[in-house]
């Protein structure tokens, strides 16, 4: 009964009262013809999306059109032009003529804007109606011709919305058209030939070598891959007074690295190396297969050697290996002795593949193996060889690699007395790693401890092309810890540890989620979070999940014999080494040469 009087209540209060007993007061009408009674100051924004002729025509006819209007009016008082040539209207934040405007509205610079269209005005629905807004809110309107719409208008609000989408749904549409004109160039083999330094452009829009121009280019490739950094390239081109393709004399780091990465210099073409997710933002991102990419091989004319492009970009890849003096590693093998198919290897680069360290071992013919002699064999019937694997010792030398990183315990130091520097080995046939001592100036040298007070002290050694080469031959998981344990071998004054890869014992991180016990007793409880543990387990190889040990019937007693020169010096293979330090020394000379040509502008 209650609910019933309240309604009726509701319903009274709601009739109102006597329309003659109010007095109102008329507002002031806010149209144009109003406005323009006042002196107003009175601003126009032009924009036009390209910079070609066509485009700048009509630039200046708005620029002018505008210009006149406002000065016509007794009423108005000139408040400037802002405009963006050469702009796109669907990202504000490239826009500085729009956000200067905006800035000199807030400052009270501006009273009235005028413009051609809402699609000259923005193209992004939400920037047109924030900025529309914004002006709104500090008594700015905006008078758009094509439309016939101001802004200051309540009645046009609706009209305002609808038309700012139709603009952004243009956009959007001439984006689709682009792209999709754009992949039917590529499909067929119409390829982009923007400005290159090294090539000019004929009639037809074909890429002809610049001579003058070309020199330039194979210097920056021949001094590159002779260990010069990008930035010593720029400083000695800015020296002699080269030209980039702009016409500048001054270089940069960056103009060198993007010469080197251009494909178009070893006569290739790739296109849509970039590629644009948004129309509204334009902002490209580098094409990781998000979009088909076009290689055409032997488009034009090459300005340096393929095999010099690839060995450039190999050598840029690995951009945290620098070595000047040696500046590409090459592929060796020892081809005799106890260490006979081990391939030496650079800790650090990551230029060669694991099918070429394969192939690099293989090259060595297999013959019987009499560098290892199998001894008296004793009968061990009933008994177990137990694994020392199980009984971690730090007396028993051990190596460990992570994903980037490798150690070896004290006791390999120990082991190699007296010796600062040793060289790796792989072999890929046998997987097996050998360390042998080395001279400090070897090229793949590795300072793997120091003595501190007749103490030695491991390092934690930096080997991501060793690294990288493991973990994709033994098919390794990228997050866990391989530990191994060696074996020292000695005969006389050669030295030798040896660390098979078959067998590892594998640490790594695994998560646990945990159900508070409160939680348990309440599944239906909101409020309680899962635990994530984290912890580090232990995993043996699946070969020792059935036994404690290996069982045997026959002991054999193995040892090293045969050729123990443990520093035998491994052979360079020039067929898998295009770039042998031959050819490194021709093209210093053939950019020593070029040089001689050219004139110091100090």
């Amino acid at each position: 009964m209650i609910a019933g009087e309240n309604k009726q209540k509701i319903r009274t209060r709601y009739k109102g009262i006597d329309p003659s007993e109010l007095e109102v007061i008329p507002a002031i009408a806010t149209d144009e013809i109003a406005l323009d009674q006042r002196k107003l100051k009175v601003a126009a924004y032009v924009r036009v999306s390209t910079e070609n002729d066509e485009q700048t025509s009509s630039y200046e006819l708005q620029v002018n059109d505008f210009t006149d209007r406002i000065n016509a009016n007794p009423n108005w008082e000139f408040a400037g032009i802002y405009s963006d040539e050469g702009i796109s209207g669907t990202e504000l934040s490239h826009r500085k003529g729009m956000l200067q405007m905006i800035e000199d509205a807030r400052a009270g610079k501006i009273n009235h804007i005028l413009a051609k269209s809402i699609a000259r005005f923005a193209r992004n629905v939400v920037d047109c109606l924030s900025i529309i807004d914004e002006l709104k809110k500090l008594g700015v309107g905006v008078h758009f011709d094509e439309n016939n719409l101001y802004t200051l208008d309540a009645t046009g609000s609706l009209v305002l919305t609808i038309l700012a989408t139709v603009a952004e749904e243009e956009s959007r549409s001439k984006s689709f058209i682009m792209n999709w004109s754009i992949e039917r160039r590529f499909s067929k083999g119409i390829f982009l030939t923007p400005e290159l330094l090294g090539y000019d452009q004929d009639e037809e829009g074909n890429l002809v070598v610049n001579p003058e121009e070309a020199e330039t280019v194979k210097v920056i490739y021949d001094l590159y891959i002779n260990g010069w950094s990008c930035s010593e390239i720029a400083d000695l081109l800015t020296e002699y007074g080269r030209k980039t393709k702009l016409g500048n004399e001054v270089w940069n780091p960056g103009s060198i690295d993007g010469i080197i990465e251009n494909e178009r210099h070893c006569g290739d073409v790739r296109a849509r190396k970039t590629y644009t997710p948004d129309f509204k933002t334009h902002k490209s991102e580098k094409n990781r297969q998000n979009r088909k990419q076009y290689i055409q091989r032997n488009h034009h004319e090459p300005i340096v050697d393929r095999d010099v492009y690839n060995a450039a970009n190999l050598l840029k890849s690995s951009h945290q290996y620098a070595a000047k003096s040696r500046p590409l590693p090459t592929l060796s093998v020892i081809d005799g002795g106890v260490l006979s198919g081990y391939v030496p290897v650079d800790k650090n680069w990551t230029g060669f593949s694991t099918e070429e360290y394969q192939a690099a071992c293989e090259s060595v013919p297999v013959t019987p193996d009499d560098s290892v002699a199998v001894g008296k064999r004793l009968y061990m019937g009933g008994y177990q060889v137990v694994r020392a694997d199980y009984f971690p010792s730090n007396e028993r030398p051990a190596m460990t690699i992570t994903n980037g990183k490798l150690r070896f315990n004290t006791a390999c130091l120990k082991r190699f007395e007296d010796v600062e520097y040793v060289e790796l080995l792989l072999n890929t046939v046998k997987n097996c790693i050998a360390i042998r001592p080395c001279e400090k100036d070897n090229p793949n040298a590795i300072h793997w401890g120091h003595l501190r007070e007749n103490r030695w002290i491991v390092s934690t050694l930096s080997c991501r092309g060793l690294a990288k080469t493991l973990f994709d031959m033994m098919s390794w998981e990228d997050e866990g810890q391989y530990r191994f344990s060696g074996e020292f071998k000695v005969q006389g004054d050669n030295k030798l540890l040896l660390f098979e890869l078959g067998e590892p014992v594998i640490t790594k991180t695994v998560e646990q989620i945990v159900v508070p016990e409160e939680a348990e007793e309440d599944a239906e409880e909101a409020g309680h979070e899962e635990i994530v543990i984290r912890e580090k387990v232990r995993i043996t190889p699946p070969s020792w999940t059935t036994s404690f040990g290996v069982p045997i019937s026959y002991l054999e007693q193995r040892h090293y014999a045969g050729d123990w020169d443990v520093l035998r010096p491994a052979k360079e293979l020039e067929e898998m080494n295009v770039i042998t330090a031959d050819r490194l020394a021709a093209l210093m000379k053939e950019a020593e040469i070029i040089m001689e040509g050219w004139k110091k502008t100090a």
